[in-house]
């Protein structure tokens, strides 16, 4: 395909459990990882910083039901990161593909600019723009329907991200009907950084709030007036929740504190591919 600076490039946004996140980007970091064996060296090499790489790991194993890499924080130089099982298969799948939807897009190209055969350049039809929109929220995750309560206006989902944690989004029954959601329903639910409120993990605490994610502090950074923390909450999946700094400090937040994060049921928005 030519490299004309306004072709269409291929974005294999919806052909895997990563949806649109899984972007041309993050399989090249995946590509790199696989072949320096460290996400420090990986992130040199695609001249990215070592925590943007970090947020994009930890963006595709939330993503995916199964995590694509084994990762072992341990500084830029230490720790290491291994793709696995299903990492290797979703990066041979992604270059096989591209390759045949480099060939696919640029005949699309042609045909939908009406230019197919005549040999001159086509600008990318608006058609094929909205194949790349991304998303704002920092927490994009995979789930599995689990359990529909209906009611009146709203309906009530179980959506199970892992063994451990199971979220609960509220949503309009004409939204169920629309996203046509069923007990086994692959979703999305996404989270906006700001919107969990971030408590010290205190035992038998009732709150009203449906979701309270447990989790152990990975990461703290400090801006000037807010503070990005990053939680494990378990099976290889992350939570970011950005805070005012004076709170992050109040709360002694330093990695490897136990911290719990709250989320209400009709803040969470709920998606389908």
């Amino acid at each position: 395909m030519p490299n004309h600076p306004q072709s269409v490039r291929p974005v294999l946004a919806f052909l895997d459990k990563a949806g649109h996140r899984a972007s041309e980007e993050r399989f090249r970091l995946l590509s790199e990882i696989d072949r320096e064996g460290s996400i420090s060296a990986a992130a040199k090499g695609l001249n990215i910083s070592y925590k943007a790489a970090w947020d994009a790991v930890n963006a595709l194993n939330n993503l995916f039901s199964t995590p694509l890499v084994d990762a072992k924080p341990g500084g830029r130089r230490g720790g290491g990161a291994t793709l696995t099982e299903e990492g290797r298969r979703a990066l041979q799948a992604h270059r096989h593909l591209t390759d045949r939807l480099n060939v696919f897009l640029a005949e699309m190209e042609r045909e939908l600019s009406g230019t197919s055969g005549s040999g001159s350049a086509a600008s990318p039809s608006p058609l094929l723009w909205s194949f790349s929109m991304r998303t704002s929220a920092r927490n994009v995750f995979h789930g599995i329907v689990e359990e529909i309560i209906p009611g009146a206006v709203n309906s009530e989902i179980a959506l199970r991200l892992s063994e451990q944690t199971v979220l609960t989004i509220v949503i309009t029954n004409k939204s169920v009907e629309s996203l046509e959601l069923r007990v086994g329903t692959e979703a999305f639910a996404l989270i906006k950084a700001s919107t969990p409120l971030l408590m010290a993990d205190i035992e038998n605490m009732k709150l009203s709030a449906r979701n309270q994610i447990h989790g152990t502090v990975m990461t703290v950074d400090h801006g000037a007036v807010n503070s990005e923390v990053q939680l494990d909450i378990g099976n290889s999946k992350t939570l970011t929740v950005v805070i005012t700094r004076h709170s992050a400090q109040s709360l002694g937040i330093e990695p490897g504190a136990p911290m719990c994060a709250v989320v209400k049921a009709s803040q969470i928005i709920l998606g389908v591919e």
